[in-house]
């Protein structure tokens, strides 16, 4: 099981150079690549620019988001932002996409909140026609550039509910797991497997989970604070949340053990803190 690394960048306070720093650092360790979430109405940096950033102070690991909020995007230029990263970082790009659940963040956008699932499932069609080199429409051009892999960067899907975690085993190349216990990952992961095998789709789907950490003196304390302002919008999940975050050696091996039973192949661990010193404690247990 390969293990991956989040970006900051969603802690306020926290600089373009703090994100470039913690992204070399993880390049020097045992990390598989980096991961970073997406809101609209919060002060975190946009996922494409700051991966494509990153793209360019490393060589070797992977960049994904986890997961972008599609429906709040123009699915054209998102298929386009998402090619050229791919060219740019010579084929590391994972595009992690979702179809979110705050309102506000489509209000701000602005997009339709209603029937984004059915927006979703649209904007997958014209990502992969896209990708796939075919014209836009008649009388219409191809979506450049071509992706390093045929077919377009690998492609995962995270959701919550069974019929938008299905969506994964029929659009995607996977399934990014949100959060939670391993047994909850697992059933979605099940769930995956049932419509990828229904679609008649050979090979297996890639599963990657992960879960939040605050390693350090008073570190728990400052993530806890961080989870409850980013899902503020939603207190019981926050305070759930703040229950999973992993503030101890000890916990996050169990973790990592516990994922890899379940046939995780990649597991990764967000920051709900900016201390960049966790990476040195983390990268021990990782290695």
């Amino acid at each position: 099981m390969d293990v991956g690394m989040g970006l900051p960048s969603t802690i306020p306070g926290v600089t373009g150079a703090d994100t470039l720093d913690w992204a070399r650092q993880v390049e020097a360790g045992p990390f598989a690549g980096v991961h970073i979430n997406d809101r609209l109405l919060y002060t975190n940096f946009e996922a494409i620019v700051t991966l494509s950033a990153v793209a360019a102070v490393t060589s070797r690991i992977g960049l994904m988001t986890s997961v972008i909020l599609s429906p709040t995007r123009n699915a054209g230029i998102l298929a386009k932002q998402a090619a050229t990263l791919d060219v740019i970082s010579n084929g590391r790009f994972t595009l992690g996409l979702g179809v979110g659940m705050r309102r506000d963040d489509f209000d701000a956008a602005p997009e339709p909140f209603a029937n984004r699932g059915r927006t979703f499932e649209a904007q997958l069609a014209t990502i992969k026609r896209a990708w796939s080199g075919e014209p836009m429409g008649e009388g219409l051009n191809p979506l450049g550039p071509k992706p390093v892999r045929s077919g377009g960067p690998e492609l995962l899907i995270g959701a919550r509910t069974p019929k938008a975690i299905a969506r994964a085993g029929k659009w995607a190349d996977g399934f990014v797991s949100g959060g939670g216990p391993p047994q909850a990952a697992r059933e979605a992961f099940d769930i995956v497997e049932a419509t990828w095998k229904e679609e008649g789709r050979s090979g297996k789907p890639r599963f990657v989970a992960g879960a939040y950490f605050a390693i350090g003196d008073g570190q728990a304390e400052k993530g806890a604070a961080w989870v409850r302002d980013y899902y503020g919008f939603a207190p019981p999940m926050a305070e759930g949340i703040v229950k999973g975050v992993l503030t101890s050696e000890q916990a996050i091996r169990d973790a990592m053990q516990a994922f890899a039973d379940i046939g995780v192949d990649q597991f990764n661990l967000g920051p709900t803190t900016a201390d960049i010193n966790q990476l040195d404690v983390i990268a021990g247990l990782v290695g």
